[in-house]
């Protein structure tokens, strides 16, 4: 699990019409990695059959508009702090997280509840370095400046971090990027093509989500009506 940080902050409360309890748990009895074998094995065929997916298909997955982002803290992958996932909803979940995922944070700690308290979010899912899943979320860059307060992060699904650090570097990634060590994250959002991005309101609920290759207009226009949400429920642009 993501330990606390070095100067343990309080617990905060989840955002009030924000993150909800994962909607796929894991069966009792089985452990994180053996439970995502199979999300695994199903990510692998789906990139390989849908790489380059414009659109949802009928296969997609991802969270429903309106539902509540699962909760999760994970080591960011240019920091020094190792762990899997926090992905509890109270305390003393066992390997889901002996605390709330949401009041996980610190410098090193990618914290899904704090980016959705700021703002809407962009979540991204890498599972795989090159083709068109590095280079879409490469158009991830300038999201933040032509849509002020708008959170961008990645997730990395398992991988080596080495490697994983070596990208983030090689590619100029400005947005923080999370290491999902063993990969339970992709289960939760529903991943089944990589990249796939999660656009979401301020306060955490889903507002869309993409699957594959998309473009710089449909990436902008999915922003932009993550942003008409927020704003619909009282979140303004930063002045």
């Amino acid at each position: 699990m993501v330990p606390a940080p070095a100067v343990p902050a309080p617990a905060s409360p989840a955002p009030r019409g924000g993150v909800s309890e994962p909607r796929v748990p894991r069966p009792a009895g089985a452990s994180r990695y053996g439970w995502f074998v199979g999300v695994v094995m199903v990510l692998a065929v789906v990139y390989v059959t849908l790489n380059g997916i414009r659109t949802e298909s009928p296969g997609a997955r991802g969270l429903d508009p309106g539902e509540g982002l699962p909760p999760f803290a994970v080591p960011l992958v240019l920091s020094d702090l190792e762990g899997d996932a926090n992905v509890a909803t109270g305390a003393g979940q066992g390997e889901a997280g002996g605390r709330p995922a949401c009041g996980v944070r610190g410098p090193e700690i990618l914290n899904i509840c704090q980016l959705a308290e700021r703002g809407p979010v962009v979540l991204a899912f890498l599972a795989t370095r090159g083709g068109d899943c590095a280079n879409t979320i490469d158009s991830l860059r300038g999201i933040a400046g032509r849509h002020p307060g708008v959170q961008v992060a990645v997730v990395a699904i398992r991988g080596d971090r080495g490697e994983l650090r070596d990208l983030v570097r090689s590619r100029g990634w400005d947005f923080p990027v999370g290491h999902d060590r063993d990969g339970v994250l992709a289960n939760f959002y529903g991943v089944s093509v990589c990249p796939q991005i999660t656009y979401a309101r301020w306060r955490g609920r889903a507002q869309s989500t993409s699957f594959g290759k998309i473009g710089a207009r449909e990436l902008d226009r999915r922003v932009e009506q993550a942003v008409a949400a927020s704003r619909r429920t009282g979140w303004e642009r930063p002045r």
